[in-house]
């Protein structure tokens, strides 16, 4: 009986903290509610059109719905190899994919780290990084959101005392929508020369830089970024994820990354789907600018509701409430008046950070970010 109570203790805790998580339902077809809690940037999951357009090749019809095995034991590789050549032909490295953002942070921190290994990531990384650590046993330390001179700190005092040390960053923060300087993350590593670089730009990857290929592609100095890590399941409307890392490296993970090896592999529809999604968000820059635009409209709204608040304009943008009763009742408001904002949480959110988190689309009309506004300065006050 005490094992089954830990866990009520547990789930009556959550409630009592305001924490208590249960999985949203679908929006109702018939209502009028505009979705901004989905990473869909450039609006390309909700497009019928371009299903229907992939679909009409009779070719594509035929792909197999599963893999049926892991990359290493499929008979099948024609879409994985197609995915990957096309990735390669954009970054000018190797790429390796993956089932997941999750899938591929795991297994490459996993696999590149380990006790002699000294990991510096930023404070705020995503939990898939944080998991890697862990898997990695590699001792660790995480320097302060995007203060470079705190991590110049850490690097002087403890990269010589290591094998290697990585560093670990996202491009776009995934919660606050705010960017890395990988200039300067670069900077830093060359006066290191055990260090290795690795980005996540998964809520980078087909909004920002040249075609939508991240910031990493957009700096010029993609060659000395050891791992770049983009997803699928988000601007590029698919689902997985890729590496792009040097020729030895990808051999490597091949060899060494668990979630590579004993993972049945993405749907070869997938992975096809997945090219014809880049092929088509690669010329989308006229959505790119319209995201952008939405995000500085949005930006000002929020800034009027929240002056004290730092906020990047962005297609991710915070409203920090400070706790998760305020956020859950403010994200209830908000679906009343015909907006899905969902709340964001401990253990998500550091303490006192509780959110709502304003995620963008290119297809939402400008007027619903008016009235977004006008709706948050009438429940805010």
């Amino acid at each position: 009986m005490h094992k089954v109570n830990r866990y009520s203790d547990i789930l009556d805790r959550l409630h009592a903290e305001g924490n208590f998580r249960v999985i949203p339902g679908e929006l109702s077809a018939g209502g009028r509610v505009t979705d901004l809690s989905s990473n869909d940037y450039l609006g390309l999951g909700a497009n019928p059109e371009i299903q229907a357009e992939f679909f009409a090749d009779a070719s594509n019809r035929l792909i197999p719905m599963t893999s049926s095995a892991s990359r290493l034991l499929s008979g099948r590789q024609r879409e994985y190899d197609e995915l990957e050549s096309l990735l390669t032909s954009l970054y000018g490295r190797p790429c390796l994919l993956f089932n997941s953002g999750y899938h591929a942070n795991t297994g490459i921190m996993q696999a590149m780290a380990d006790p002699k290994t000294l990991i510096v990531a930023d404070k705020l990384v995503h939990a898939s990084i944080i998991d890697g650590i862990t898997l990695s046993k590699a001792p660790f330390t995480r320097f302060r959101h995007n203060d470079f001179n705190h991590l110049e700190r850490i690097l002087d005092k403890e990269a010589a005392s290591h094998d290697r040390v990585l560093i670990v960053t996202e491009s776009v923060y995934s919660m606050d929508g705010d960017r890395t300087d990988i200039e300067r993350l670069v900077d830093l590593k060359r006066h290191y020369p055990n260090a290795m670089l690795y980005v996540d730009e998964a809520h980078a990857f087909g909004v920002e830089g040249p075609g939508g290929l991240g910031l990493c592609k957009g700096s010029g100095l993609i060659e000395e970024i050891d791992v770049i890590v983009g997803t699928f399941g988000k601007a590029c409307a698919s689902m997985g994820a890729f590496c792009c890392v040097s020729p030895l490296m990808r051999d490597y993970l091949i060899n060494r990354a668990r979630s590579f090896i004993f993972s049945t592999s993405l749907p070869p529809m997938t992975a096809a789907w997945t090219r014809y999604m880049i092929e088509t968000f690669l010329p989308m820059d006229s959505e790119r600018d319209r995201l952008r635009s939405l995000g500085e409209k949005l930006y000002a709204h929020l800034r009027a509701v929240a002056p004290s608040t730092a906020i990047t304009p962005s297609h991710i943008q915070p409203l920090i409430v400070g706790s998760a009763e305020k956020a859950v009742s403010l994200s209830q408001g908000l679906l009343a008046e015909g907006f899905k904002v969902l709340p964001i949480r401990t253990p998500t959110v550091p303490p006192g950070t509780e959110r709502l988190r304003f995620s963008l689309s290119s297809a939402i009309d400008p007027a619903e970010i008016d009235r977004l506004g006008l709706i948050l300065s009438k429940l805010m006050n």
